[in-house]
């Protein structure tokens, strides 16, 4: 049984994601995704030219440019762009709405930062930071990225005697200030939202885990499976408060409370500081045309107009070929 409680809660600068200064990204297994610093040859590998961003001429124009990465199929050539970009969630006045910034490096000033940290090593028992939740045919990644690192730091502040699925469901139908639903939102208002009205249980789409689990059903994003394919459309949940039927907690007694909600600096060492000591964090950034034909090596922006903002959850980071990596939980563009 889920159960209410008051918790801290924290969330990061996003324009550190959204700075045309970091564009680099690994994807691992499709679920991890990594960034690092874009260099300025990959600046001049970009060239004008237009192409489908599905289209085998496209892929092969990246692959031409022998690059830190390749590009593949992951999506079929009929999949349609709308459906695509409405999943970058994002809204481009997301920054309007950021809580205020916490000086994480003057607080831990005298914490020494390891070459690697991943959250699911450090604090493995708990279960969420394991997880992988589907946002389906709906802009809500905003929502996601902030309901999974809740639920992460319920447990870690915890001491691993709480785990709660925070409900994507119920913050992406009830957060009026939240921005716009499945079309949309300000990842700094979720996190405002909780310490203001609370948020209750909810775990994914057919879980019956928690008050409200999320009741958009999971598409296939780019791969072939059992689900029905990812579609363009699709509204914003009503309001409901109450929790589903058999669910023995009433609605009011389930909520789950931030004690306060803050901003984290832009400043690599700052959000390290901040995952270190309280846990995932979520973050945002910007998505363009060759990302969805990504297939291996280190991602960098060569070519291709933006899509959108995407929310992300931070679990870590790494070394590799001297790089610095920064590991994230990518909410949509991996299927889930």
């Amino acid at each position: 049984m889920e159960s209410p409680n008051h918790w801290g809660i924290e969330f990061f600068d996003q324009s550190y994601f959204t700075s045309h200064k970091l564009t680099t990204m690994k994807v691992l297994f499709c679920i991890i995704l990594a960034i690092v610093m874009v260099t300025s040859q990959a600046k001049k590998m970009k060239s004008n030219k237009y192409f489908n961003p599905l289209s085998d001429e496209f892929i092969n124009h990246i692959n031409s440019m022998k690059s830190t990465w390749k590009a593949g199929r992951n999506f079929d050539k009929s999949f349609p762009m709308g459906a695509l970009t409405q999943m970058m969630g994002v809204h481009p006045d997301s920054n309007l709405y950021m809580p205020p910034v916490k000086n994480v490096s003057q607080l831990y000033s005298n914490q020494a930062i390891p070459d690697s940290f991943d959250a699911r090593e450090q604090w493995p028992n708990c279960p969420t930071i394991q997880e992988i939740r589907d946002q389906g045919s709906c802009g809500s990644c905003w929502a996601f990225g902030a309901v999974e690192a809740m639920s992460d730091r319920i447990c870690i502040h915890s001491k691993g005697k709480v785990n709660a699925h925070i409900s994507a469901e119920n913050l992406v139908s009830c957060c009026y200030t939240c921005g716009f639903g499945c079309n949309g939102g300000f990842p700094g208002a979720a996190w405002s939202h909780w310490v203001k009205k609370g948020i209750v249980t909810g775990g994914n789409y057919n879980s019956s885990q928690g008050c409200q689990p999320y009741i958009i059903p999971a598409c296939e994003h780019h791969t072939t499976g059992d689900r029905p394919p990812c579609t363009e459309g699709g509204g914003t949940p009503k309001c409901l408060k109450t929790c589903v039927e058999g669910y023995t907690v009433d609605y009011s007694q389930d909520l789950h409370y931030g004690a306060s909600s803050y901003s984290v600096h832009k400043r690599v060492e700052d959000i390290q500081l901040e995952i270190m000591n309280n846990g995932p964090v979520e973050g945002a950034l910007t998505v363009y045309e060759d990302f969805p034909i990504y297939k291996s090596g280190v991602y960098q922006h060569l070519h291709g107009k933006a899509l959108g903002g995407h929310a992300i959850r931070i679990l870590g980071w790494g070394v590799e070929e001297v790089e610095k990596l920064h590991i994230v939980r990518i909410l949509t563009l991996d299927g889930h």
